[in-house]
């Protein structure tokens, strides 16, 4: 995880740059030279505000921030790797996952409602997770399950993966898990 001290994390854009709007998930191009600050690294992608808003940045926008987020970004998450499958590699993927306007990754939010994998005639797997969102108008799901999916399928033993969001149950803080609420300071 990165963290950043205040001084490095006031910044202006080298260049336009594509962005989603959290937490309505519509795109957008913040022009070159806007101020932005950021916010949250975590999960291989940024939060910055600017102008008011908050906005995540993908890995291929990073230059935009300077060639020293851009050289971090390798080093932002580096998942695990396994020589056999195992559904703990599945779920260590998605802890790498993180809803940009909270600190804590979606497992441990208790966000992942399931998750089957099976294996396909070709050796390897198929996962199929059902998540939530902490609130039905997020318009960052699509972005978040993209997220997760994409982690998923880059397991070396992973075929393909589907990730679908659901709304039952309704999500409640209550599903946090411990070490979330640790993080999150509510313990």
């Amino acid at each position: 995880m990165l963290y950043f001290k205040m001084d490095e994390s006031n910044r202006h854009l080298l260049r336009d740059c594509r962005a989603t709007r959290i937490p309505a998930g519509d795109e957008v191009v913040l022009p070159k030279g806007s101020p932005v600050e950021i916010t949250q690294s975590l999960g291989g992608s940024y939060t910055v505000r600017s102008g008011g808003d908050l906005f995540r940045l993908a890995p291929d926008e990073f230059d935009a921030l300077g060639d020293d987020i851009a050289a971090k970004q390798s080093h932002d998450i580096e998942l695990p790797t396994f020589e056999a499958f195992s559904d703990e590699q599945v779920w260590q993927a998605l802890k790498s996952c993180f809803d940009p306007e909270i600190p804590v990754n979606i497992v441990d939010l208790g966000l992942i409602y399931d998750l089957i994998s099976e294996e396909t005639e070709f050796g390897r797997f198929h996962v199929a997770v059902r998540m939530t969102l902490t609130a039905q108008g997020c318009g960052m799901g699509p972005s978040i399950a993209a997220d997760a999916k994409a982690k998923i399928e880059g397991l070396t033993s992973v075929e393909s993966a589907d990730v679908e969001i659901v709304w039952d149950p309704v999500w409640t803080p209550h599903m946090i898990s411990q070490e979330g609420r640790k993080m999150l300071g509510l313990d």
